[in-house]
């Protein structure tokens, strides 16, 4: 372990000053020679900061990306949309940004209007989960709770519905008789 450590040290000072190709060799070289795999090479060869007298090291926090007014923005939108999915609202970003701007819901400035544009739909998704169960009454749904009825009935997406040919009809034919279907009802 020790000797681990002692090749690390010495490797670390030319890692941070290497290029991109150099640091691939020296990767390559630490894994060869530690039997590490190449993220954990990666992470012993990256710098740490040091926390209090008897040099802890600190945990490194992802910098966020998104901050507060860029989840505000994405509150208003999502609300402005009827509470669509972070996919639907995705596309519908460049249309109803500028609408909430022009009647005054939303004020941004312009490197957080440019982060709203640029957002992925899975961000919007991880931005507003504590919003939609808010939205929702604390209450989650149930994942899993109806999963033999979602295997058994196909269901479109949004991006499916380009698919019928023109002229193509699909008739869903539902009796609502209850269990039997003797007797005259009507039908829609």
């Amino acid at each position: 372990m020790r000797a681990k450590r002692e090749i690390t040290s010495a490797l670390a000072e030319r890692y941070r000053s290497s290029g991109r190709l150099e640091k691939g060799r020296i990767l390559d070289e630490l894994c060869a020679v530690t039997g590490w795999h190449r993220k954990h090479a990666v992470r012993a060869l990256r710098p740490r900061e040091t926390v209090g007298p008897d040099k802890v090291e600190a945990p490194q926090e992802r910098k966020r990306r998104y901050g507060a007014t860029v989840k505000d923005a994405m509150t208003a939108l999502w609300e402005a949309s009827d509470r669509v999915c972070g996919k639907r609202l995705k596309v519908m970003i460049p249309t109803l940004l500028p609408a909430l701007e022009q009647h005054g819901r939303l004020q941004l400035g312009q490197s957080d209007r440019d982060r709203v544009l640029a957002i992925s739909a899975a961000t919007i998704d991880r931005l507003l989960v504590d919003v939609k169960i808010a939205a929702s009454g604390g209450r989650r749904r149930r994942a899993g709770f109806y999963s033999a009825i979602r295997r058994e009935v196909p269901i479109r997406t949004f991006n499916d519905w380009n698919s019928p040919v023109p002229g193509f009809c699909e008739v869903d034919m539902v009796a609502h008789g209850g269990t039997s279907v003797a007797g005259s009802f009507i039908q829609p």
